[in-house]
């Protein structure tokens, strides 16, 4: 297996499934994760979405796995935040969730989590990914100490009698539209939110392997925004692929901003004496609307690098009890550590029921700074900082916005591209200083 550079980005292995991504690669992690992470007699839970690409990789996966010894039990397609519950609650040695979230059909990735169900730390991911380059040096056992393939996906209903638990809190007769993107939310979705009462309409629940997130989802919420405007819904949420970010559409079918929801949640919690250490982490791509409102209401604000997993670090360092980011990724550790689109839509659901308040009266209590985002695909985008024309022409906005606003420039985690954010008071400038680095960024770097 050719080495090709660092493996894990800010949200696991991520590739084109049989290109980038293909059952060697896969199967050395099975086999990397049982040598590194388990001790003996520890077993490793599978989960996947609903790609045609998944039944590959996770064969693959089974197959290193089991034959270092660890027995494999396969949940089958289930959100990602399912099986971060499940791997702790169960008691399994690690967890791999076979997916690529928001990304295409054609994509696929592999995100390895901890005992605890944590996605792992950067020191440990790099342990892992030097036996995954050599994975086939690892020595295993002989016939009767191989691992066992086992058919776990009962252990679904724990995750969704457990979510129930939480929905049950709350009685609502709103009408919902909800986008399960085609993907591994639909499994569990609709029933949960109905669990509060819910009048709850289902959408883009019908995976055929190869239409997940087309046209729909966190990352098309548009989709779900015109229903909600033709049904009359109260309120409409979007999941991505593997149900671990979720936006909210209001009454109105205006898209609410991922920062938004977390500021709602913040607000409603303050407000309560609910805020776990009165702080909210979020990242560096977090408006700064959101960081006034919640400071205004007497809370905290810790901003983090992008990625959920350095959320939930920022958490467990600073006491906080909720976080998140702008794509709807939402951390609310009293009933989960990490990303859980589900339990997002409870929590606004039992916040407008609560206040008898309609969805855009929450949102306007948190109000934004104009800014502009743009995801530049280039070739080089480690080298934007060494790049003296690009470098340059970030400082001088910067310097331009002189103290009013913020420039933000960093290589995806997750894709051969650059990001590019711009924040400031004047929104016609913004928006030009953005599309000016954008296109300069596209000339330098490729």
């Amino acid at each position: 297996m050719a080495r090709v550079g660092r493996l894990f980005g800010t949200d696991g292995i991520r590739g084109v499934a049989n290109v980038d991504l293909k059952p060697g690669l896969a199967q050395a992690v099975g086999r990397a994760t049982v040598a590194r992470m388990l001790a003996a007699g520890d077993r490793v839970l599978v989960g996947q979405d609903t790609r045609r690409s998944c039944d590959m990789l996770v064969a693959a996966i089974a197959a290193g796995a089991t034959s270092m010894g660890a027995d494999v039990h396969r949940l089958g397609v289930v959100p990602t935040p399912a099986l971060a519950f499940l791997t702790p609650s169960v008691g399994f040695g690690a967890g791999i969730m076979v997916s690529a979230s928001h990304n295409p059909a054609d994509d696929n990735g592999l995100k390895v989590l901890d005992s605890r169900g944590m996605k792992l730390e950067d020191e440990l991911e790099d342990e892992l990914e030097a036996l995954i380059w050599r994975a086939d040096e690892l020595e295993g056992p002989r016939n009767g100490g191989l691992g066992r393939d086992v058919d776990a996906e009962s252990l679904l209903d724990r995750y969704r009698s457990a979510r129930i638990s939480i929905a049950s809190r709350t009685l609502t007769g709103a009408r919902v539209a909800l986008d399960c993107a085609h993907g591994s939310g639909g499994r569990v979705a609709p029933d949960i939110l109905a669990a509060t009462g819910a009048q709850v309409t289902s959408c883009f629940n019908d995976p055929d392997g190869t239409n997940i997130n087309r046209d729909c989802g966190a990352t098309a919420p548009a989709a779900i925004a015109r229903i909600v405007r033709e049904t009359g819904a109260d309120a409409g949420f979007a999941l991505d692929g593997d149900a671990d970010r979720c936006v909210a559409i209001d009454e109105r079918g205006e898209i609410v901003d991922g920062d938004q929801l977390i500021g709602i949640i913040a607000l409603d919690r303050l407000e309560r004496g609910a805020l776990e250490g009165e702080t909210v982490v979020v990242s560096v791509l977090t408006n700064g609307g959101l960081a006034a409102a919640v400071e205004q209401a007497g809370g905290r604000v810790v901003r983090t690098p992008v990625g959920d997993k350095y959320i939930l670090e920022g958490m467990l360092v600073s006491g906080a009890g909720l976080g998140g980011e702008k794509s709807g990724h939402v951390i609310v550790l009293e009933h989960t550590t990490s990303g859980d689109g589900i339990v997002t839509a409870l929590e606004l659901l039992s916040i407008v029921a609560r206040r008898q308040r309609p969805l855009s009266e929450l949102a306007a209590r948190i109000p934004l700074f104009p800014q502009q985002q743009r995801t530049v695909p280039v070739r080089h985008k480690e080298q934007w900082e060494v790049d003296l024309p690009l470098s340059s022409a970030v400082r001088q906005a910067e310097a331009e916005l002189q103290g009013r606003g913020r420039v933000l420039v960093r290589p995806s985690g997750t894709e051969p591209a650059l990001r590019i954010m711009v924040e400031g008071e004047d929104a016609p400038r913004i928006l030009a200083l953005a599309d000016e680095l954008a296109v300069l960024a596209r000339e330098r770097l490729n």
